[in-house]
C-alpha cells in the first residue's frame, strides 16, 4: 500500500496541493499552525474513517469555500487505485470513478495508521479511548466489525431504556430476557474478536519498543474484560455463555443504576512495561514510546493480516525522542510508506532514504 499521487483542494488552510511522494519515508516540516498536520489528516480520510482530530466536517473546508476535494492514486492489490472524498454539507465517497453508498466504503481498501499528540491519551486517559483504539484497527481488518460495534451499541441503548422503564413499569421485566441474549450474543463476537487482535498487537508491539528502547525495557498488552474470566482459546460460543450468565447475574445492580455494567462497553487494555502499568507509573518518554509502539504494532498487524502494509501517519513524533529513537523511526521501519511532521529541521539528519518537504501557511515544496 503506498500513495503515488495526492491532490487536495479547499481542505483546511491548502488551496491547491499536489504531492508526489515516495514510496518510503517523506518528511514535512515547517512551523506550527502551516498545514503539516492537516495533510496527514488528508491522508486518514481516505481510510474511511472519521477525523483522528475529532473534527467536524465544516471544518475541513477552507475558509470561504463551499467545499473540499481529496483525491489518490494508490497502489494496492497490484495496481493502482483511485479514491476521491468530497466534503460540503456531507462526505461524498469514490472509488475508481464509482462511487460508494458511504465513505465506510473506502475501509479495508485504503489503510493507514496514524500517531499524533492526542493519542496520548491512550495512555493517560480511561478506557473509553483504549476500545477506540482497538475498534478503529478491527474496523480496517474486518470492514464487518462496523456494523457489529454500531448493532451493540443500539442494542445497548435500549437494554439500558428498558432497565429505566422497568422501575415504573415491571410487567417489562418479561421482555428483558430478549435483551440480554441479544446484547451477549453481540458482545461476545466482539470479544473474541478483540481479545484475538490484543494477542497479535502484543506479539508486534513487544518487538518493536524493543528496538525503540534499546533493549531496554519490556512492553506487554492485556486485555481486561471487566466482570469476566476468559481463558485464551475459548470459542464464541463459550464467551457467549459467560456474558449471559454473568449479565443475568448482575441484574440487580443494572436495575438499581440503570446502566448494563458488564460486556465490552465496559472493558480495558491494559499497557505495561517490565509488568508494571504505564499509566500509573511511566514517565512522559514511556508513555509516549509506548503509544508510538501500539501505532506500528497497529500498522504489522494489519499488513500481516490484509498482506498490504497500511500507511503510517506520523505527526510530531520526533520532538520527545531522543537521537536514536528518532533513527529507529526514520531508517527501520522498513516494508511501509510513511509521512512524518516535525518542526525542526535537524530532526531528520540522519534519514538515509527519502523525500523532505517544507509546508509554509499552506502550500507544500519539496526540498
Amino acid at each position: 500500500m503506498r500513495i503515488e499521487h495526492l491532490k487536495l483542494e479547499n481542505f483546511r488552510n491548502m488551496q491547491s496541493i499536489a504531492l508526489f511522494p515516495c514510496k518510503t519515508v517523506n518528511i514535512v516540516y515547517g512551523n506550527n499552525a502551516q498545514g503539516k498536520t492537516n495533510l496527514l489528516e488528508a491522508v486518514w480520510l481516505l481510510s474511511g474513517a472519521k477525523s483522528f482530530r475529532g473534527a467536524r466536517d465544516a471544518d475541513q473546508i477552507r475558509f470561504g469555500e463551499n467545499q473540499a476535494l481529496i483525491e489518490s492514486e494508490f497502489y494496492q492489490a497490484g495496481r493502482v487505485q483511485t479514491a476521491k472524498l468530497q466534503i460540503s454539507g456531507q462526505k461524498s465517497a469514490w472509488l475508481n470513478e464509482i462511487k460508494q453508498d458511504s465513505v465506510t466504503a473506502l475501509a479495508g481498501i485504503f489503510t493507514a495508521v496514524v500517531f499524533s499528540p492526542s493519542h496520548l491519551g491512550l495512555v493517560k486517559d480511561g478506557p473509553a479511548g483504549r476500545r477506540k483504539f482497538l475498534d478503529t484497527s478491527i474496523c480496517q481488518i474486518t470492514p464487518r466489525y462496523i456494523r457489529m460495534i454500531g448493532q451493540y451499541q443500539r442494542i445497548l441503548v435500549q437494554r439500558n431504556t428498558l432497565l429505566k422503564d422497568i422501575a415504573y413499569a415491571p410487567s417489562l421485566m418479561d421482555t428483558l430476557d430478549v435483551w440480554d441474549e441479544k446484547l451477549a450474543a453481540l458482545g461476545g463476537a466482539i470479544l473474541r474478536l478483540r481479545m484475538e487482535y490484543t494477542r497479535r498487537l502484543n506479539t508486534e508491539a513487544a518487538k518493536i519498543y524493543k528496538g525503540i528502547s534499546m533493549d531496554r525495557e519490556q512492553l506487554s498488552l492485556c486485555y481486561r474484560p471487566l466482570g469476566l474470566r476468559l481463558e485464551e482459546g475459548q470459542s464464541k460460543e463459550e464467551i457467549f455463555s459467560l456474558l449471559l450468565e454473568q449479565t443475568v447475574k448482575n441484574r440487580p445492580e443494572d436495575l438499581r443504576n440503570g446502566v448494563t455494567s458488564v460486556g465490552p462497553h465496559r472493558d480495558d487494555l491494559e499497557i505495561l512495561i517490565n509488568g508494571r502499568s504505564v499509566r500509573s507509573f511511566g514517565s512522559q518518554g514511556q508513555q509516549r514510546s509506548a503509544v508510538l509502539s501500539l501505532k506500528l504494532a497497529e500498522s504489522r498487524c494489519i499488513g500481516e493480516i490484509l498482506k498490504e502494509h497500511p500507511v503510517i501517519l506520523l505527526d510530531d513524533v520526533m520532538s520527545e525522542l531522543d537521537q536514536s529513537r528518532r533513527e529507529y523511526l526514520l531508517n527501520h521501519l522498513t516494508g511501509s510508506q510513511i509521512f512524518i511532521t516535525c518542526c525542526d529541521k535537524g530532526y531528520f539528519s540522519q534519514l538515509a532514504e527519502g523525500r523532505v518537504f517544507s509546508m509554509e501557511k499552506g502550500c507544500l515544496t519539496e526540498e
